[in-house]
């Protein structure tokens, strides 16, 4: 690495967690430091496994990865990123210089690509790019379904109706519908939620589905048999589609 002088990042106004997979332990610290020196919050993972459970489960604004990884390569990594967080961007970093390799990154979904031996300011200067991309591009809305989150405002509706939740009921149910169609499991929802690691004596996670489940259940009326009234002596209740998945943790299942 050519370690070049390391210039504050506040006062280009572009911050952002920054979570780098690694398996080379030495480089990890240069990047740690580096980066945080440059104004970013580092967190890092050593392997594939580790470093894709932790983009999906935690806040993370962009991700540099190695393409050379133990556990699971850089392109699986890439590819499980894209299905669940389509909007995350990932600079790959590689020892390999020729440029099928490069394509191939990038044809996956890499959002830019560095060979090592590379420049600690030129990453952090294409990070700050991304980023500025990122926040241009992204959405302040989620949906699915009939439910519609405003990630500024926080209001969330079902049905074009305004559902009134609490902050930990607003965070979980952003976290099920940025995974929406994926089975998290009780712990990835604590940490993604709570902050904190597994807990087999809580059963918070159980409490609080109920609790949206409650909440986003939609009274939908029935109709005459020539299905053209709307009965509303009969109405009837659509559960809010997120599917206990036994012994392992929850998915929801609505569609855009």
């Amino acid at each position: 690495m050519h370690d070049a002088p390391i210039v504050g990042n506040a006062r280009r106004g572009i911050r952002g967690a920054i979570l780098v997979i690694e398996d080379e332990p030495g480089i990890v610290d240069f990047l740690n430091r580096g980066l945080r020196a440059h104004g970013f919050d580092v967190s890092a993972a050593l392997d594939g496994v580790t470093g894709t459970h932790k983009a999906l489960d935690h806040d993370v604004d962009l991700v540099v990865l190695d393409m050379m990884l133990p556990g699971r390569s850089g392109l699986d990594v890439i590819s499980e990123l894209r299905k669940a967080k389509p909007g995350l961007p990932v600079i790959v970093l590689t020892a390999r210089r020729d440029v099928e390799h490069r394509v191939i990154g990038l044809d996956a979904g890499a959002a830019d690509y560095l060979v090592k031996p590379f420049s600690l300011s030129e990453l952090a200067a294409r990070i700050r790019a991304q980023l500025r991309i990122a926040a241009r591009t992204s959405t302040t809305t989620i949906s699915a379904g009939d439910i519609e989150v405003n990630l500024l405002t926080r209001e969330v509706r079902q049905a074009g109706e305004p559902v009134r939740l609490s902050s930990t009921e607003f965070k979980l149910l952003v976290c099920l519908l940025r995974n929406r169609g994926r089975v998290l499991s009780r712990e990835q929802i604590l940490r993604a939620v709570w902050g904190y690691e597994h807990d087999p004596g809580t059963n918070v996670v159980d409490v609080y589905i109920g609790y949206l489940r409650r909440k986003l259940r939609t009274v939908v009326p029935t109709h005459d048999a020539r299905g053209e009234q709307p009965n509303t002596a009969t109405p009837r209740v659509r559960a809010v589609p997120i599917r206990t998945i036994r012994s392992v943790g929850y998915r929801f299942d609505g569609s855009n």
